[in-house]
């Protein structure tokens, strides 16, 4: 039986970008009213090491209010455009053709359409009619793990096709304009937009992928994740995150190496999703590993901030660009609802 391999990874991201200081300057003049110790909270847009982040839309748009119709009608345009154009990007790096790709695996927590985008996206891209397709929704900054995990065990049923992973986030216009929560905050900090796709198939050349592993932590579904309100999505996020990550991460590690029959110290490579700097910081500190071990997902969060599922695979791109193969293995990792963790072992 043949190895499931990455060929090739796409990205794209909005047309409007933004400095880090635009974003504090519009966040404290929208919320200096209407919450207490504004300023003692501000230094977390520093504190996040985010220096640039992709908008849907201009900075102007979200000092309005707007209906949830009117901003799932914006995700459904704009992701779209951004899902085509990092699915075309894989594919002319891959060189693989429409008819090469037999299914779709869509990622998305951030919008909602029926059908989902993947059946626009097979018309867009040239697929036939008859491609699977897999929409999943609602795994949050865990979806690009999860949904690569799926793409290789998927894979080995397509008779030599592709799968083609498209991610994609538009986590900015799910900002809740007078909500003045401490959880809102921390996410107008950290949150952007962007997509990004990947193509798998067994064998072939990219990086192998060897196995997976799935955590749900019980009782924790309050700990991140949306609350449905009227004008749309509203963010639930708990302090405890970073903690969590310290207490848990490394039996959650350890099991999975034990699933794949390796020991921890073969590890060499870490693909994980930069939630923000404090949950970067905590995998450091609970696994006991050098300073740059994270220096990619570091770089990615300060030019793109949190994209959620799709963060991850440019996280990827960039490690596989510059690091060449020496058969090493390593692990993409990635935390979201449920309050759950994804792993997927890769060799490279």
């Amino acid at each position: 039986m043949g190895v499931p391999r990455i060929q090739a990874i796409g990205t794209a991201v909005p047309t409007y970008v933004l400095k880090q200081g635009e974003i504090k300057k519009f966040v404290a003049t929208l919320f200096h009213s209407h919450m207490d110790h504004l300023e003692r909270l501000l230094p977390i847009f520093e504190n996040s090491l985010i220096h640039t982040r992709h908008l849907s839309k201009p900075l102007e748009w979200y000092s309005k209010a707007h209906s949830f119709a009117e901003a799932n009608t914006i995700f459904e345009q704009v992701a779209l455009e951004l899902s085509e154009k990092a699915a075309v990007e894989a594919m002319k790096k891959a060189n693989v053709q429409p008819e090469e790709i037999e299914m779709i695996i869509f990622v998305s927590s951030t919008g909602i359409t029926t059908p989902t985008l993947d059946a626009k996206l097979i018309d867009r891209l040239g697929l036939s009619p008859h491609t699977r397709r897999l929409p999943i929704w609602g795994l949050g900054c865990a979806g690009g793990v999860a949904g690569m995990a799926r793409a290789a065990e998927l894979a080995h049923s397509l008779r030599g096709k592709s799968v083609l992973l498209v991610t994609v986030e538009l986590c900015s216009l799910t900002f809740q304009q007078h909500d003045y929560s401490k959880s809102n905050l921390v996410g107008t900090s950290l949150f952007a937009d962007g997509a990004a796709a990947a193509l798998i198939k067994i064998d072939g050349e990219g990086p192998s992928i060897l196995g997976n592993y799935s955590t749900l932590f019980p009782g924790s579904a309050h700990i991140m994740g949306w609350d449905l309100v009227d004008t749309g999505f509203k963010v639930r996020f708990s302090r405890d995150i970073p903690s969590l990550v310290k207490n848990n991460l490394p039996g959650v590690l350890q099991s999975a190496c034990d699933q794949w029959g390796i020991h921890q110290t073969e590890i060499c490579h870490y693909i994980v999703h930069p939630g923000g700097a404090k949950v970067v910081s905590a995998y450091q500190q609970s696994l006991g590993l050098a300073d740059d071990t994270f220096t990619y997902a570091y770089e990615i969060l300060a030019g793109y901030g949190n994209m959620s599922s799709a963060t991850v695979l440019f996280v990827l791109e960039k490690f596989i660009k510059e690091t060449p193969p020496t058969g090493a293995y390593g692990i993409m990792l990635a935390l979201g609802p449920g309050f759950s963790a994804e792993q997927v072992l890769f060799q490279w």
